[in-house]
């Protein structure tokens, strides 16, 4: 079996489990994405099918929640915190020292596949902004030096 065909079937059965729940279509694409890490386009149409949507419809959700991913993410997620008290503790600051860094934009994923960037609109550490997470980390107080120490010892790990 095809890493293409064992997607598909993976898909398949997340739809196949939630398709009959009310309002199905997001359970069903938190269940892709949770499973495989982001929503393959060549989804779209059996998603819409097997919900009686259009494949606009189906992709226009998809698109519209910043959380949905249609690519496949690096090795880690870095969650960049947009929120007010992040910003106005250099936040802005924070962000363009990520983006130049790592040589990438929001949703996007670094060329060797080990990161990729995300906007939150808040990560619950305000008293310690500006914060960010890798993965399931937090960290907090984060300035352009902090950020290099925090990237070096991840990319040992990638």
């Amino acid at each position: 079996m095809t890493e293409s065909n064992t997607i598909q079937a993976t898909v398949q059965s997340i739809i196949d489990a939630l398709k009959d729940k009310p309002g199905a279509l997001l359970p069903i694409l938190h269940g892709v994405q949770d499973t495989l890490g982001y929503v393959p386009s060549d989804s779209v149409p059996a998603i819409a099918k097997a919900l009686q949507l259009s494949r606009a419809e189906v992709h226009g959700v998809i698109s519209f929640y910043h959380y949905f991913r249609d690519t496949p993410p690096g090795k880690h997620t870095i969650h960049l915190c947009r929120a007010e008290s992040c910003q106005a503790m250099g936040g802005k600051d924070l962000e363009k020292h990520v983006k130049e860094r790592l040589g990438i934009d929001y949703h996007e994923t670094t060329a060797d596949g080990k990161f990729s960037l995300e906007p939150v609109y808040c990560l619950g550490n305000c008293a310690c902004s500006p914060a960010i997470q890798i993965d399931k980390e937090v960290y907090g107080r984060v300035s352009a030096d902090s950020f290099e120490t925090i990237i070096n010892e991840s990319e040992a790990l990638a």
